[in-house]
């Protein structure tokens, strides 16, 4: 039985401007819950006044306030891991610091976990995002769907529930690049998702681009399945029929016809097509590759420069 009910894990990276409000909500939200918890703050290498803010919280509520500071940037996902190897909670929940996802939804997720899920995912009600990020990110998941077995309606929602034994396995995980929600899916023995609300982001921006979504997405599936190599391979297979049909077509129409100049521009064209294909095949296995290389080289995932906490905390994790 641990002590602490709840963990409450947010990673933060540069969101000095919004960090006064997500106090003002977060802890009377948490505090309305009646039962124990603790908050978990992840400086992700911030290179504003993120970390110095997050240094004062922590003087003001160090009873249920703790912070772990990256010596650098390392990612909002390791960040998170990294929140999951200083948590104590019987029941862990991660949320962005930007406040788009309010922390008074995190009780409907408590409640999900009473009727005995194990993972609480969530999708966000009317996104308040702009048109290009909720096309990009529906159009994403359904390419995500067509390649992984995980089921996550909105994958790029982070306020989500688990419980301890999905902690505890994805702490056992050593993984150079993972995605959080994907990873805890395929250890989850019933989970579920429910829908909450969305706002607008209270200051500051977002720290994820269109590219960064596409190479998030990439590492997701390229991390999670092996089915774009098995397409690839079924398309090799295709084209290596066709190309042999094409063969006997010519051979065909050469023993027939006499030699031909009128297909030299077709066959340029199929020869531009096969190269594409080769080329992408190429890069599909260099991200496959890519990641065994990162993973082989055995370097750590992130390096904490510090860890703000009370004593009865320090003592406690020692002991654990």
């Amino acid at each position: 039985m641990h002590a602490t009910d709840l963990s409450v894990v947010i990673p933060v990276y540069n969101e000095e401007a919004g960090l006064a409000a997500l106090f003002a909500r977060l802890y009377p939200a948490l505090d309305a819950l009646g039962i124990g918890y603790e908050v978990i703050f992840v400086d992700d290498g911030s290179t504003d006044r993120s970390a110095a803010i997050l240094r004062e919280q922590f003087q003001r509520r160090p009873e249920c306030t703790r912070v772990v500071l990256f010596n650098g940037n390392f990612g909002q996902h390791m960040a998170i891991m990294a929140g999951f190897e200083h948590c104590r909670g019987r029941r862990v929940v991660t949320l962005d610091a930007d406040l788009q996802n309010p922390p008074e939804e995190i009780g409907r997720l408590l409640a999900e976990m009473d009727r005995g899920y194990d993972y609480v995912g969530t999708i966000r009600r009317q996104r308040k995002d702009g048109w290009l990020r909720r096309n990009a990110s529906h159009w994403i998941n359904r390419l995500r769907e067509l390649t992984t077995r995980i089921k996550m309606t909105d994958q790029g929602c982070m306020l989500r529930a688990y419980d301890r034994a999905i902690i505890d396995a994805m702490r056992q995980t050593r993984e150079a690049n993972t995605f959080v929600p994907a990873l805890a899916y395929t250890f989850a023995a019933r989970p579920t998702e429910i829908e909450v609300e969305h706002e607008e982001r209270a200051a500051g921006t977002s720290k994820y681009s269109l590219a960064s979504l596409i190479r998030l997405n990439f590492d997701l599936m390229t991390g999670f399945s092996i089915l774009p190599l098995r397409i690839f391979t079924f398309i090799g297979i295709l084209i290596s029929l066709l190309s042999a049909l094409l063969v006997v077509y010519l051979a065909y129409r050469r023993l027939t016809q006499g030699p031909e100049v009128e297909g030299v521009f077709t066959l340029f064209g199929i020869a531009f097509f096969l190269i594409g294909v080769l080329l992408f095949g190429l890069g599909l296995m260099g991200e496959y590759v890519g990641r065994i290389y990162i993973q082989v080289r055995q370097r750590p995932r992130y390096l904490i420069q510090a860890v703000l906490e009370s004593n009865e905390d320090s003592k406690a994790r020692r002991e654990a």
